[in-house]
């Protein structure tokens, strides 16, 4: 009896646990969708989730929908994909379009076989603006042992692949407005 209890108390509160979960989007965030206007718009459940199906959102203002990304990207799709333009000749590591971040892994030019590069991109806004991106370069040496050592890189580098996605994301965009 006492384990039946239990086991009723245990499938009770993974049960509400659970359905705490409810208002949570596809990729983990608590984001509501919301409609033109900055209305949110109920889950396909009807309401909008929560534990006891109360979760109000507060709206969200029309100059950040207006602004933001497509649907299934939580950066600017500009700046994405002239992130991943510009740095096309460098393996990626990991490219992460909800969370911003692009990094890659060791570049090493073949003219330049004792050096190599490495890059890491994030793109902190949903709007395409010049300081909606932090570029991060790390450089690296060969050493006398074969070995690779950090090696110091000027800021200029950062800033001119900077400038240079900045560039291509406009171009994106201009292509895009004149359809």
């Amino acid at each position: 009896m006492a384990l039946i209890r239990r086991v009723s108390i245990a499938l009770m509160v993974s049960g509400l646990a659970l359905a705490g979960c409810a208002h949570k989007s596809a990729n983990g965030g608590s984001q509501v969708a919301v409609d033109s206007s900055g209305a949110p718009v109920p889950a396909a459940g009807g309401g909008f989730g929560g534990l006891f199906g109360g979760h109000h959102p507060q709206r969200v203002p029309a100059s950040v929908t207006a602004n933001a990304a497509q649907p299934g990207i939580g950066v600017n799709s500009y700046l994405w994909r002239a992130t991943l333009d510009t740095l096309a000749f460098m393996p990626l590591t990991s490219a992460d379009p909800w969370g911003g971040v692009i990094i890659t892994d060791w570049y090493v030019n073949p003219e330049k076989p004792d050096e190599r590069f490495k890059a890491t991109v994030y793109i902190l806004d949903a709007r395409l603006r010049a300081d909606a991106l932090n570029v991060t370069v790390f450089k690296q040496v060969k050493d006398a042992n074969g070995g690779w050592a950090d090696s110091a890189i000027s800021d200029q580098t950062a800033n001119d692949i900077e400038n240079s996605i900045l560039t291509k994301a406009r171009q994106l965009r201009l292509a895009n407005v004149r359809g």
